[in-house]
């Protein structure tokens, strides 16, 4: 087909050089699919070559910590997909290596459609299509398509017109579907952006209903579902002595199994406010925190869940982003002490 062809032709000459293309390793490819979920390449490719240089395979990352694991995440947000990393190596280690088929990658815990068919077709060359969000924008952009793509009929529809584009065969020593689907994602990345995309200069441009029609701007579709949550927040950082206290996160709130100073509504009399209404935006809510130093003559009783720590040894435990913040604006540096 004439869009498939000229979305190989289009990847042969502006496909990004990145270190996980370079193997077929299905831990490789794996790793760097669950790190670019919700984030950049930019920002996520630093993060990968750490955990390959301290993890070289999925036994050594089975082996670590889910601590270790969660403190060199630390600054990625949605620490669920760290916590599932790291459930899912153990389970590749039990099975004794790599399901190789897309229904026994679903099995490993955080993966979905999209990341099955993205190592199943990058790493063992199955003939399954990428859906994500690149893939949702160009389809919807070039076919004119309006149904919501977070809609259940937008879903179904999509996904099997994104397997019917998929081309078969090999070309070198790599099947099409695989160089496809890499293709599609650094198309809708680079060319077919959500904003400003490179229409003037688009292979495409010509055949794409969106452009014709003037509405690349209103596709793809989405259903607003979202409700935007505000919660405020007061931490304390007790200082006492070289030592301060914290506390991990529990299960069923944001942020499960990290580190954080104490989290309180009642503030002591003499503790003093540092920065007030820092504001921090997740998916579903909205954060203000404001933060108190709290430095008492006489050693406190901890509230439950709170431990005492040296101050010089924060850096060895994972914070949420917004705690990273909060302790970069204490006017002393713990975070990256000279």
């Amino acid at each position: 087909m004439l869009f498939s062809t000229t979305i190989l032709n289009w990847f042969h000459e502006n496909g990004r050089a990145l270190p996980w293309r370079e193997t077929n390793d299905p831990y490789a490819i794996w790793l760097s699919e669950v790190i670019l979920q919700q984030t950049r390449i930019d920002q996520g490719r630093p993060y990968w070559e750490r955990f390959i240089h301290r993890w070289p395979s999925v036994n050594h990352l089975a082996a670590a910590t889910e601590d270790e694991v969660l403190r060199e995440w630390q600054g990625l947000g949605y620490y669920s997909r760290a916590r599932h990393l790291h459930q899912a190596a153990k389970q590749i280690v039990e099975l004794g290596g790599f399901p190789t088929t897309i229904a026994g990658l679903r099995t490993l815990k955080g993966v979905g459609d999209y990341t099955a068919a993205a190592i199943g077709s990058i790493a063992y060359g199955l003939p399954v299509a990428v859906v994500d969000g690149n893939v949702y924008r160009v389809l919807a952009r070039y076919f004119g398509i309006s149904t919501p793509i977070n809609s259940t009929e937008g879903k179904k529809e999509f996904a099997a017109l994104a397997q019917d584009l998929l081309p078969t065969g090999m070309a070198n020593n790599d099947t099409l579907s695989s160089l496809y689907n890499q293709a599609m994602m650094d198309f809708g990345a680079i060319q077919c952006t959500p904003s400003n995309p490179l229409c003037i200069q688009c292979p495409l441009a010509e055949s794409c209903t969106a452009l014709r029609l003037g509405k690349v701007g209103e596709l793809p579709v989405k259903q607003k579902t979202l409700k935007i949550k505000e919660r405020r927040l007061s931490y304390i950082y007790i200082r006492y002595k070289g030592e301060t206290a914290i506390r991990r996160r529990p299960r069923g709130d944001i942020w499960q199994g990290l580190y954080e100073p104490w989290l309180t509504e009642t503030v002591p009399a003499d503790a003093k406010l540092i920065r007030q209404g820092i504001k921090h935006v997740l998916t579903h809510r909205v954060l203000y925190a404001d933060f108190w130093l709290w430095e008492p003559e006489v050693r406190p009783l901890l509230p439950d869940g709170l431990f005492w720590i040296r101050e010089e040894d924060i850096n060895q435990y994972a914070v949420p982003r917004l705690v990273e913040i909060l302790l970069e604006v204490l006017p002393f540096n713990l975070l990256n002490p000279e």
